[in-house]
């Protein structure tokens, strides 16, 4: 038998294997060889179990099926720019990212996935897609010539406009229950719920706000483990009404890819100072949210900007419902509350010299409204002329609506020039 039919056999072979197989997803494409099909791609394998192509989805091409031909612009830095573009600035043509000149000098191919492609990427966090290119002088990188998407920013300076995302955007409706209001979604359609896998199953962990189509704001204390916690053991949702139900016309799940932990956040005063957190997530398909009217972005306020005393808030969470439940509350649900000025919540009536300055405080006048357990690294919303900002980040308390103890947030506006380094979105005009 010759070699080119035996070779046909053993596709055929495999490809009836593959069709007898569920479809796979990136986060779980790792086969014995170690081969991954990206955005969709089935991996047709020997008879063997050896990987032996990809069968990409339409739109997709490549070894991996790693290039999504639909793309003509990056947004961001370009980190999840996975289009065709494979020419440098200067028009040369890019190098191969695992071939052996490129793996002599340093290679990233270890974080773009196997297949031996060319095209523009951003693997350490470059200022835009580039590639490695032969020139006159050896091997250089060089900066690709892509268009960038619809501008990051809108005329206003605010944070969070993205390829035709509006910040701060909600519908105005909400149902009214005793002590407070159970919430639909779409009056918060930046809160995000962010669960944790283990050996007794998928638990809610924390709350979080979406804050660009790949970035959700948390808060430091959901990750006792910090920099060692295991990503691949989070999920994020948004849209979700529930966190004991599922709607699949709302929600949208999402992986974690990366961690960032605040450097300073330190507990050893049981205050929890600095903390905040960043999550960056993707789909299956490798990309970001997608914004629909249960899913948007809340805008981040201008550095170490303040709002006057007083000024009217809303907290949301899936936490308990009061202090003592040992269960939390299943449904999305929203609290009225008022900021507190430093002094008066740093006063001894109050929590002493336990907060500092990248705190805030809010409460309800009747202390019937805050947050509570279960709550934590959810947002604190404000309204600010037509639009909600994210003032706060749930942090901390003594007990849940105790008189002269409440809710303890961190003051987002402190972080802005953290946030804006750590995800590399654009500075504020």
């Amino acid at each position: 038998m010759s070699v080119f039919v035996l070779s046909v056999i053993l596709a055929l072979a495999a490809l009836t294997v593959c069709r007898a197989q569920r479809r796979l997803s990136p986060s779980s494409l790792h086969g014995k060889s170690g081969v991954l099909c990206l955005n969709g791609g089935r991996s047709v394998s020997s008879p063997s179990g050896r990987h032996v192509l990809c069968f990409c989805p339409d739109g997709f091409s490549g070894s991996s099926c790693e290039t999504d031909e639909s793309v003509s612009c990056f947004d961001g830095i370009g980190l999840h720019y996975r289009g065709p573009v494979s020419e440098s600035v200067s028009g040369r043509e890019c190098l191969e990212w695992d071939s052996e000149s490129v793996r002599e000098i340093g290679a990233y191919a270890k974080n773009l996935g196997p297949g031996r492609h060319n095209h523009c990427r951003n693997p350490n966090y470059s200022r835009r897609p580039w590639c490695y290119v032969r020139s006159t002088f050896g091997i250089v990188k060089e900066d690709c010539d892509i268009p960038r998407c619809a501008k990051d920013q809108g005329p206003d300076g605010v944070t969070g406009v993205q390829s035709g995302w509006q910040c701060g955007q909600r519908e105005e409706r909400s149902m009214k229950v005793v002590g407070g209001a159970l919430s639909a979604v779409e009056r918060h359609p930046w809160m995000a719920a962010v669960f944790s896998r283990s050996s007794r199953g998928r638990a809610f962990t924390c709350g979080g706000s979406l804050i660009s189509p790949c970035w959700v704001l948390t808060a430091a204390h959901c990750f006792p483990d910090g920099a060692q916690t295991k990503l691949e053991k989070l999920s994020v949702f948004l849209g979700k009404n529930a966190i004991n139900e599922t709607d699949v016309q709302r929600e949208q799940e999402f992986s974690v890819s990366k961690l960032f932990v605040h450097e300073r956040f330190d507990n050893a005063d049981g205050n929890f100072n600095n903390d905040i957190a960043l999550l960056k997530i993707h789909g299956p398909d490798g990309r970001c949210a997608k914004q629909s009217s249960s899913v948007k972005t809340v805008c981040i306020p201008e550095e170490h900007q303040t709002l006057s005393d007083g000024t009217s808030c809303e907290v949301t969470g899936y936490g308990r419902e009061r202090e003592g439940l040992w269960y939390y509350s299943q449904y999305l649900k929203e609290a009225k509350v008022s900021l507190l000025s430093h002094g008066l919540c740093s006063s001894k009536a109050y929590y002493g010299d336990m907060i500092t300055d990248n705190m805030l405080c809010a409460g309800s006048p009747d202390w019937s409204a805050d947050a509570c357990k279960g709550d934590s690294g959810g947002p604190l919303v404000c309204r600010v002329q037509e639009r909600v900002f994210l003032v706060g980040v749930v942090s901390w308390g003594e007990g849940c609506s105790r008189p002269f103890r409440p809710g303890v947030y961190a003051k987002v506006s402190n972080y802005q020039r953290w946030i804006l380094e750590k995800t590399g979105l654009p500075a504020l005009r």
